[in-house]
């Protein structure tokens, strides 16, 4: 257990790109609200993040907020963060689950599209971290998780290819440096690197012989859930992880062995 820093009871969490039904930032918010965080789901669509938001709150008895944002966007960012704070209690964790994927060949990869994939997976990690990180700083204590992926690791090789795989790659040094700078604010900085799961962000849903092609290497033999990587997440923001920073924590079914 952190004793000197210890969670607060009164405890907010923000995870971006939590209201689609099958990803992992919606079973990430669920996981959390089931544990006791008053959560805010932040996501593009204007009425998804309310209808999560109030599913949670009836399921989970906790409290929690939906708010409209684009990631990418400084301000759009700065008003989703402002509404949290006046409506809930202090920011301390931080769940980066924002994403998008990039199955296009590089030598097809435009501009606008390398940009589009950077600008979700890296910028909108980098704003919305720097908005909390004050609240956490005041707090003396904090939790910072990105999802990263098992393609920054391996260079591709499951689905998306070098615009996904970079950006991703940048999260895991992103989630160092920042770690090493917030360490003394009692703020503690970790990634998770999934394999193939069952979500959407792959093409749309998988069908059973795609799971079988994308599982086919792996140790485990089949794709990880949603809520597999959202127990590992929830984890690393609850109060046993405390000593656990700049870390990159592998979740793919010995897909990859780092």
């Amino acid at each position: 257990m952190n004793a000197d820093n210890p969670l607060p009871g009164e405890r907010t969490a923000v995870i971006t790109g939590a209201a689609s039904r099958r990803g992992i930032g919606r079973a990430t918010a669920d996981r959390l609200g089931r544990d006791g965080w008053s959560i805010a789901i932040l996501d593009l669509d204007d009425t998804a993040p309310r209808r999560t938001a109030a599913e949670i709150a009836s399921n989970r008895s906790v409290a929690s907020l939906g708010v409209a944002a684009d990631v990418a966007d400084e301000d759009s960012v700065e008003a989703a963060i402002a509404q949290v704070e006046a409506r809930l209690p202090p920011i301390i964790g931080l769940v980066n689950a924002a994403g998008v994927s990039s199955p296009t060949e590089f030598l097809n990869v435009t501009t606008a599209e390398w940009d589009r994939v950077f600008d979700i997976n890296m910028r909108g990690t980098f704003l919305v971290t720097r908005r909390v990180v004050p609240a956490m700083i005041a707090a003396g204590v904090g939790r910072i998780v990105t999802v990263s992926s098992v393609s920054a690791q391996r260079g591709g090789g499951t689905y998306s290819k070098v615009p996904y795989s970079a950006s991703k790659a940048a999260v895991i040094g992103f989630t160092r440096a920042l770690a090493r700078e917030l360490g003394p604010h009692g703020i503690t900085v970790n990634s998770v690197a999934p394999g193939p799961i069952d979500t959407d962000i792959m093409g749309g849903t998988l069908t059973e012989e795609r799971k079988a092609k994308m599982s086919a290497d792996s140790m485990i033999g089949r794709v990880g859930t949603p809520e597999e990587v959202a127990a590992l997440l929830a984890f690393l923001l609850g109060e046993d992880a405390g000593y656990i920073t700049a870390a990159t924590y592998d979740i793919n079914g010995g897909l990859q062995v780092s």
